[in-house]
């Protein structure tokens, strides 16, 4: 069956006939492409069409698709079992290398990063016997009750839930904030003083397409939390291990108390995981009385897989400088591209992932997404996958580099871009 074909068949049992909203391909008014399996940097449909992936998983494909030290005599893994629900000894390797890349004391495994947010959140809570949380427009971390909140123009006031089944009851107690404008956040915590638990946040956004923190508002974050009292929580699951080994924090040179992690670090499988200060960690039960559990917590499959990738990034450091060379020379050559043509576009980059904004001018925050050109960048991805070039199907998500990406399909990408975006302006 092609891919017109499995998604008519699939809307019979899965709702939407997709898994996940964004595979849906609405947002480019088009039905979904059906993968059949990837190489390297290339993926392959049902129909045999093959495409150069810049989605790479939504982040976690760091070093490709079937990248040979992550499969290699993984069928071993398998046979031994593939879930116990009693500990392994994978899971203590896993920990001790996230624990010595990244600056927290303990990390407790889960399944996704929706999981790692929500469980951060409540022992936040439970250390600081507060209730009330701060996020921001724009940031996702999720689909827990609390983190979906209405992100409108206003940055203080109580938000209406984005999702139906979500009570007013479970996000009375989330505030919502301005991205990259400290004022705002000052304001909700002298409107709400002693009662702000934590503050959640993308250290680098990539979920209103790639909108990065300003240093110094991070290091303001950090000072306010030490003095108010409140957890500084980065929300780490796209930018942990692939902004930097050390992810955003490293990057930023900036340590939060508290940090969630997915994707990556089970080599493409289902994982998450949030970690934090040893004074903190150790409220989670069985130690404390924050409770948190799952029986697919720490996987074996997913142990051994990012047991595998995050130690081949930790001795292979020049990945990290060709995915950012990669990146920068795209970021380059689109500028050129836009300033040949005079487009109304702008591009943001950092370190291996990049967007293109239908639109021009500084992008700092949701305000300045917003209004991008949708119907423009719609045009434009089609003409891209018509090119053979995959990328994530939203304006507002950035594509991803990985380190098995050639010079070659570089300038392949550099020549596409150029006649997509003579497409739609031309």
């Amino acid at each position: 069956m092609d891919s017109k074909e499995l998604f008519e068949k699939a809307c019979e049992y899965i709702p939407g006939g997709v898994n996940s909203p964004v595979r849906a391909f609405k947002s480019v008014d088009m039905n979904p492409i059906f993968i059949d399996y990837g190489k390297g940097s290339h993926i392959f449909d049902c129909e045999g069409n093959s495409y150069i992936d810049y989605i790479c998983s939504w982040g976690p494909l760091i070093l490709g698709h079937s990248f040979d030290i992550l499969t290699k005599n993984i069928q071993k893994v398998f046979e031994k079992g593939t879930s116990f629900g009693l500990p392994t000894k994978k899971e203590i390797e896993l920990a001790e290398i996230i624990c010595s890349a990244y600056p927290m004391d303990m990390v407790r495994m889960v399944n996704s990063g929706t999981e790692a947010t929500m469980s951060a959140i409540r022992v936040a809570r439970g250390y600081t016997k507060k209730d009330k949380i701060i996020k921001f427009e724009g940031n996702y971390h999720g689909h827990s009750d609390c983190l979906l909140v209405e992100t409108g123009s206003g940055a203080l006031t109580f938000k209406n839930p984005t999702s139906a089944g979500v009570p007013l009851d479970m996000v009375k107690n989330t505030i919502v904030c301005k991205y990259n404008d400290i004022d705002s956040v000052k304001e909700a915590i002298s409107k709400n003083k002693n009662e702000i638990a934590c503050i959640i946040l993308e250290p680098i956004a990539c979920n209103m397409g790639l909108v990065c923190a300003k240093k110094e508002f991070l290091q303001q974050l950090r000072n306010i939390c030490d003095k108010e009292k409140i957890v500084l929580i980065f929300d780490e699951v796209i930018t942990g291990f692939r902004i930097a080994f050390g992810g955003a924090s490293e990057y930023y040179e900036i340590v939060p108390d508290m940090a969630c992690f997915g994707k990556i670090i089970g080599g493409g499988l289902p994982i998450g995981a949030y970690g934090g200060k040893k004074e903190i960690m150790e409220i989670v039960s069985p130690s404390g009385n924050v409770y948190q559990a799952g029986t697919l917590s720490g996987n074996p499959l997913a142990m051994e897989m990012g047991i595998r990738q995050i130690s081949y990034l930790k001795n292979h450091t020049e990945v990290y400088k060709n995915i950012r060379e990669y990146a920068l020379n795209l970021k380059n050559a689109i500028e050129k591209i836009i300033i040949k043509y005079n487009l109304p576009c702008s591009v943001v980059c950092c370190e291996s992932l990049l967007t293109i904004f239908f639109k021009k001018g500084e992008i700092l925050s949701y305000d300045d997404v917003k209004d991008c050109n949708t119907k423009a960048f719609s045009k434009y991805y089609k003409s891209m996958l018509k090119q053979g070039f995959i990328l994530p199907p939203s304006q507002f998500e950035g594509i991803f580099i990985s380190n098995a990406h050639t010079r070659q399909d570089l300038e392949k990408t550099i020549i596409a871009m150029e006649n997509a975006l003579k497409d739609c302006f031309l």
